[in-house]
């Protein structure tokens, strides 16, 4: 335990914080062990302490923190009930919104969280195909905190045996490896999930080749947004690609942090959730009280609204252009490009760090965290908002400039001279 809030969150909250990925493994020893609030592109600790942040709250903040005008229009909608006995005006106008905004999308589902999303896209598939396995490719690392994806992963203590054999991996951008899929489970594969992009780039075709293997065997064809919804394109990731999926999974950027995530695609499939259809068999989708909370939803609304007024999505491509070529080459100048890169789109890029041996370092990763943090800057990975400009991008860039030289060396003396904690750890691991 770092210090006494970090004792206090462990005491009271299993892993001290509500997600893994907040969890003190996955930081280093100097990086604040609690926030007391974030305005802009930059949060603060309790002891007034002032961080350039650039995990922006999971990647949700796309914006920035405390938005005016989104929290005002929060506080409009709580001042109207918040959440009422039928569904509101308000959950109309966001279903309208994006049904609208999204040409893959007839219907939505509103939810707070993108696992629920995912599971009853999932629950979808299988009502309407009738078949029980789903695909997902093994380089891609979350979907869901759900059994039915958790049971694919090391992290099997507490989900039934008979669980962990439903969810089967291919590999991204080799089709030949999800065709193996199909051939071994003929006429039992429900659906393919993935993510349209990560790091990784799509091979050409690759994505269409996927949609059309959907069809062949009369699989449902989801894309997960969480990542790319919002920033790859106003649109989507699907209209960047032009891909139209037959789901597609919306949560993160949604609403500048607000809690809103949504299950959307085709009429024909997402009506098999629906009450209307007399005698037809019923499907418990996902029914939740605080789902069309109107709260989050007029911040939905609001962020739509700003991101298509002040060209958003423009900045991220933009900004993050300017960060990765910044970034990379302060390391070309050290003469250390190969150990540390920024690889990736210029929306969402990734930086990599890596051993002398060219191996994908964590203790390295560490290291570079923690001399950002030595600079104030928070850095576990980069989720660009519009509140970062160019002020921030100096800010950033001088900081790296001094983490960089310090990994460069200990590439020559070992980072154990350097480094002042425990090495950060992957959130799926089976043992802590």
């Amino acid at each position: 335990m770092k210090d006494s809030y970090s004792q206090k969150l462990h005491n009271l909250i299993p892993g001290g914080a509500h997600t893994y990925s907040r969890g003190d493994d996955q930081f280093p020893a100097n990086a604040p062990s609690i926030l007391e609030r974030g305005e802009g592109a930059y949060v603060f600790s309790p002891d007034g302490k002032k961080y350039l942040d650039y995990g922006m709250g999971l990647r949700s903040v796309n914006i920035g923190y405390g938005n005016k005008e989104i929290a005002d229009a929060c506080y409009t909608e709580i001042i109207k009930g918040n959440n009422l006995t039928r569904a509101s005006l308000t959950e109309l106008r966001a279903a309208e919104l994006l049904t609208e905004l999204i040409p893959s999308v007839d219907m939505v589902k509103f939810a707070k969280h993108g696992s629920a999303v995912t599971s009853a896209a999932v629950k979808l598939a299988r009502a309407y195909t009738g078949k029980k396995f789903v695909a997902v490719p093994s380089e891609q690392p979350f979907f869901s905190y759900d059994d039915w994806f958790i049971g694919s992963t090391v992290m099997q203590r507490g989900i039934p045996a008979e669980m962990t054999t439903l969810t089967l991996k291919f590999n991204y951008n080799n089709i030949d490896s999800l065709i193996h899929l199909f051939d071994a489970h003929p006429g039992e594969i429900a659906a393919v999930m993935l993510e349209a992009a990560t790091n990784i780039k799509p091979q050409p075709d690759f994505l269409y080749q996927v949609k059309a293997l959907c069809k062949k065997n009369g699989a449902v064809f989801i894309l997960d947004e969480m990542i790319t919804g919002f920033r790859w394109h106003l649109q989507g990731a699907q209209t960047y690609f032009n891909i139209e999926p037959d789901l597609c999974t919306f949560g993160k950027a949604m609403a500048n942090g607000f809690a809103v995530a949504a299950l959307a695609g085709k009429r024909e499939i997402m009506e098999v959730g629906g009450i209307l259809e007399e005698g037809a068999e019923r499907v418990f989708l996902t029914s939740t009280t605080h789902g069309a909370e109107m709260s989050a939803l007029g911040a939905f609304i609001k962020t739509m609204e700003i991101l298509k007024r002040d060209s958003i999505v423009e900045h991220f491509w933009e900004y993050g252009q300017n960060l990765m070529d910044g970034l990379n080459g302060i390391a070309g100048d050290l003469g250390i490009e190969e150990q540390f890169y920024v690889e990736g789109y210029p929306c969402s890029p990734n930086y990599v760090v890596k051993d002398k041996t060219g191996n994908v370092s964590l203790a390295m990763r560490t290291l570079f965290a923690q001399e950002m943090l030595s600079k104030d800057v928070l850095m576990p990975y980069i989720a660009v908002s519009y509140s970062h400009q160019n002020a921030e991008l100096d800010l950033t860039l001088d900081a790296a400039r001094h983490a960089l030289k310090i990994c460069q060396q200990a590439l020559n003396d070992g980072y154990e001279s350097y480094l002042n904690s425990p090495v950060i750890k992957p959130v799926f691991r089976k043992y802590n």
